[in-house]
């Protein structure tokens, strides 16, 4: 049984297997690489699903290597460098990599080491055995959702500012928010940095004692972007969580709590970075809430 409910057998179509072409488990043939290893096997050690589940998977067509559909139980693939997927979602094969959620506190800069003194994400570090850094940053004073990594090409590709991964967050803010100053959000201000808009936003219950609560998605990496467009329309921010990173979502965890990712959660992320690892190195844009 797997963790989302589902059994093993659930996930491929019945398909007749032909087992009378030899030893499926035997070592590498003449040419092989001496580090390549058959592709059900790598599945399998993934966590996709049971060997012989993994030979259906790639009989159904539903595994690629590389971008290519490979439906050859024979196939082998270089672990370290290959790129597999499933029904195109990416399998981690590198077990080197570690994927961190960190719901950060405020008081704590995004910073591995704080010039200043000041709290700073090695104490959410520190027992782990990688050297983890941060995928982009949130002010001192923002709480919320921050992607620890020591995978630095996907981290340059989730930073990157012509990809915009969106982010979610919820504002306290000063004042009732009017429906037309939703509509100016979403149809842009200008800041001095230039114009930006929200993807989207709306307010969540009603005012209460002067304060409303407020959630935006955008994809901008601004420095302090919503703090400042919050404060354009009249409505400072008091209080601000990121609840949302791409497909990342903060869920029950608790203020100053570490979780590794989920195998979805990493396979999304994986997949994103997929898609975009040629836009380039990353540009530094500072603490985008």
């Amino acid at each position: 049984m797997r963790r989302d409910g589902r059994r093993d057998r659930d996930l491929v179509p019945d398909v007749v297997i032909d087992w009378s072409g030899g030893d499926l488990s035997s070592n590498q043939r003449a040419g092989d690489s001496p580090t390549s290893e058959r592709l059900q096997k790598v599945l399998a050690a993934a966590g996709v699903a049971s060997r012989r589940v993994c030979e259906n998977l790639i009989v159904a067509g539903r595994v690629s290597v590389n971008g290519k559909v490979v439906t050859e139980l024979g196939s082998r693939v270089e672990p370290a460098i290959d790129q597999v997927a499933v029904d195109g979602v990416a399998v981690q094969l590198d077990t080197t990599k570690r994927y961190i959620m960190l719901n950060k506190p405020t008081g704590v800069v995004s910073s591995m080491a704080d010039e200043n003194g000041r709290r700073d994400l090695r104490e959410f570090t520190r027992d782990y055995d990688e050297r983890l850094f941060n995928v982009g940053r949130l002010d001192g004073e923002t709480s919320g959702l921050l992607l620890l990594t020591n995978d630095g090409p996907l981290a340059n590709v989730l930073a990157h500012p012509r990809y915009g991964v969106e982010k979610t967050y919820i504002a306290k803010v000063t004042g009732s928010v009017q429906a037309s100053t939703l509509r100016k959000l979403k149809e842009g201000i200008e800041l001095d940095d230039g114009p930006i808009a929200v993807d989207s936003v709306r307010v969540l219950g009603a005012p209460s004692q002067g304060h409303s609560m407020v959630e935006l998605t955008l994809h901008s990496g601004r420095n302090r972007i919503v703090r400042r467009m919050m404060a354009a329309v009249g409505h400072p921010v008091v209080e601000l969580v990121r609840r949302q990173f791409g497909p990342l979502h903060l869920g029950t965890l608790a203020s100053g709590q570490t979780r590794e990712l989920t195998d979805a959660e990493r396979g999304a992320l994986l997949t994103i970075a997929r898609q975009h690892a040629n836009v380039g190195p990353a540009a530094d844009e500072g603490a985008d809430s």
